[in-house]
């Protein structure tokens, strides 16, 4: 991967195609070392961040970048490789009209801090990668099931989950 050079000489640790972004520019200053890895999709800047930091990239693209609006979070397995899961930021800057994706990387055993505290409506979209993907969120204000049955084993959106699912009882409900 080829590195960026900066303009007093020392080396960038943001690949190349990132330090023509303004945003990862901005990050690698504010938080060095928070992205870890620069994509860019068809709607958009991808930044790939090291779950470390999450809060504070979270922090400084709600204030610093005009990002308000956490619109989803959603969740990718990718059994049997490690790490397994990808947790997917979708951000939206209403002021700005402009949109962007921040991904983290999850081993099955990790757990990630909770961004609830940055946007309120992280709280339910966290639940519901709880719920169908089993990742942990610490700092958390409520993380319980929000679509399965409370008693329900498993998680039902990982690739390892049986296709058929498991025996249930809807009796006693």
């Amino acid at each position: 991967m080829n590195r960026a050079v900066r303009p007093e000489g020392r080396r960038s640790v943001l690949p190349e195609i990132a330090a023509q972004n303004a945003i990862a520019v901005e990050l690698e200053k504010v938080v060095p070392g928070a992205v870890v890895d620069f994509k860019t999709g068809v709607d958009g800047p991808v930044l790939y961040v090291s779950a470390q930091s999450i809060v504070d990239v979270g922090q400084h693209l709600r204030e610093g970048a005009g990002f308000e609006r956490l619109s989803a979070v959603t969740a990718v397995d990718w059994w049997p490789r490690e790490p397994r899961f990808e947790i997917v930021y979708f951000l939206h800057s209403i002021k700005n009209n402009k949109r962007l994706r921040f991904v983290v990387r999850a081993k099955e055993s990790d757990s990630i801090e909770s961004v609830s505290r940055i946007w309120r409506s992280a709280n339910w979209y966290e639940r519901e990668v709880f719920d169908l993907f089993g990742v942990q969120f610490y700092n958390h204000p409520n993380l319980e099931r929000i679509m399965m049955p409370v008693d329900w084993e498993g998680y039902p959106l990982r690739k390892d989950y049986p296709v058929h699912g498991h025996k249930y009882s809807y009796q006693d409900e």
